[in-house]
């Protein structure tokens, strides 16, 4: 595609098209003169990348399909800059539905809150498109160029091995369904130094046993236990500082699909019990009560699959 359509497309890069920020560049909200909707992901040039990489990029990503990836409607490189145009989600990034009006305005979201069940539909069709490019593609290692991404995100092996693998985003998927489940970044401005990484807070009330601590506010009374338990232990496991112990993107879609399961089935009640109890005061009912025997993507329910994989547009 030309520039000077991308310019026209998105009003010369109008700051109030901006829907998405990242380490990759910006990406913006575009119109095409055919009337379709883009979203324009315009590359940083400091990160380094160069013509042969950006042109492998676009040789493998124009050869993907998948329900649960969008695709890629086309490409510039004219001077420095390198330039990819996807189909627009309409119902926003993952992000935009869990934290980011939240950062960005101090009036009530126009956003419906999305349910524990929601939610977990739409980790499960990530989690698909994630295991797709592991194995779909021609070369599922071709498009594993350059490391490009968040902070927040980021697998601590490859910060010292400086080797991405399979279950580097194995480990980043891990921190989006901590995402999803407590509705904040990876990383926040905090007094509490725990709280600042939401991959070592998550792990840090997990390893407790009381990851109900930390859930969205929204999700109270919401969420079966036995549900929750599992989601966390899903975590746990894409989370491990080792990639060896990490699942790969197969198993978590099935557990994934398992925590749904859970979440649909009802949780037995005692005769005493009052209909109103809320889920965490089950959750940590139960948790105490296996304790001293063992000692231990966004928008209607039919759509969830147009959710993007990625938090970023």
């Amino acid at each position: 595609m030309p520039f000077s359509e991308i310019l026209a497309a998105t009003s010369n890069f109008d700051t109030k098209l901006l829907i998405g920020e990242g380490g990759f560049g910006k990406v913006y909200k575009g119109t095409l003169p055919t009337g379709i909707k883009v979203a324009v992901k315009r590359s940083d040039s400091s990160h380094g990348q160069g013509l042969p990489e950006f042109q492998t990029e676009v040789t493998v990503l124009s050869k993907i399909r998948h329900r649960h990836l969008v695709s890629l409607i086309g490409y510039c490189y004219e001077g420095s800059e390198m330039i990819l145009v996807y189909e627009f989600m309409e119902k926003g990034t993952l992000r935009d539905h869990l934290y980011i009006w939240k950062e960005n305005s101090k009036s009530e979201s126009t956003q419906p809150v999305l349910t524990w069940k929601q939610r977990l539909e739409i980790c499960i069709g990530a989690a698909k498109g994630l295991h797709y490019l592991h194995t779909g593609p021609p070369d599922p290692n071709q498009y594993r160029m350059s490391l490009i991404g968040s902070f927040g995100y980021l697998d601590p092996e490859y910060v010292r091995t400086l080797r991405l693998t399979e279950k580097s985003d194995v480990y980043s998927f891990g921190v989006v369904l901590l995402e999803v489940l407590c509705a904040r970044p990876p990383i926040v401005n905090s007094s509490r130094r725990e709280e600042i990484n939401l991959a070592e807070w998550g792990m840090f009330w997990q390893k407790k046993g009381q990851l109900e601590k930390i859930i969205d506010s929204s999700l109270a009374g919401q969420i079966n236990p036995n549900s929750l338990r599992k989601f966390g232990e899903i975590t746990e496991k894409c989370l491990k500082v080792e990639g060896a112990g990490r699942p790969t993107m197969l198993d978590v879609c099935w557990d994934l699909e398992y925590a749904l399961q859970l979440q649909q089935t009802p949780v037995p009640r005692e005769p005493h019990e009052d209909s109103t109890t809320d889920v965490s005061s089950n959750f940590v009912m139960a948790h105490y009560n296996s304790a001293s025997n063992e000692e231990i993507f966004v928008g209607d329910d039919d759509e969830t699959d147009s959710m993007p994989i990625s938090p970023d547009q």
